[in-house]
């Protein structure tokens, strides 16, 4: 039955789903924001005493110190933030029920994000936080436009979604030379390894 549904000719009709899907999508991203900046914030107020002479917080925030583990409250956020990777694959098949043009990019992209943010746990990756916070401020921006272009209200005159993609892109890349500079003259940053792989992934 699955197969005779993706042959079918005509797109399926989603109704208000992915309208629904964007809007939650928001929501979450916007939860999860709030949510891992309140706990960085508290955890850099708790921590700063044993790593203050070596570090500023925002280069807590790129350049976890060695030793590191995957626990507390800013791992919390960082693991709703991997399930919440499997809520956004839904615009995946979204696409393909609609019969959309389904881009290598689009696939591998929201591929590689479950297994990015999946080794940002399993390593206690540096850079996380930072990675998290503006991935979720844009896409609470991204989704909620979506939204609201999807329940009928006008669309933006330039090509909004593609411009905050690029922003997301160019602050991440500035982040990862910050990160490359603090592991080489600051003794070094958890997770390293998984941060090449990541990286290489991005490229």
């Amino acid at each position: 039955h699955l197969l005779l549904l993706f042959r079918r000719r005509r797109p399926v009709p989603l109704g208000p789903i992915p309208a629904l899907h964007s809007l939650s999508m928001a929501l979450i991203s916007a939860t999860i924001f709030v949510g891992i900046l309140s706990s960085a914030a508290a955890e850099i107020r708790d921590t700063r005493w044993f790593w203050r002479r070596s570090k500023t917080p925002f280069q807590w925030l790129l350049c976890f110190p060695i030793g590191t583990r995957p626990t507390g409250r800013v791992f919390f956020w960082s693991y709703v933030f991997y399930l919440s990777r499997f809520l956004h694959m839904l615009r995946t098949f979204f696409t393909v029920l609609q019969h959309r043009r389904l881009s290598f990019f689009q696939l591998f992209n929201h591929s590689i994000l479950l297994c990015i943010s999946f080794l940002w746990l399993e390593f206690s990756q540096s850079f996380q936080v930072l990675a998290i916070l503006s991935t979720t401020l844009v896409y609470s921006i991204v989704y909620g436009y979506r939204f609201w272009t999807a329940i009928g209200l006008p669309s933006a005159c330039c090509p909004f979604v593609v411009n905050c993609q690029i922003l997301l892109l160019g602050s991440n890349v500035v982040c990862h030379f910050g990160v490359l500079l603090l592991h080489f003259f600051k003794g070094g940053c958890n997770g390293i390894g998984a941060w090449v792989f990541n990286s290489v992934l991005n490229a």
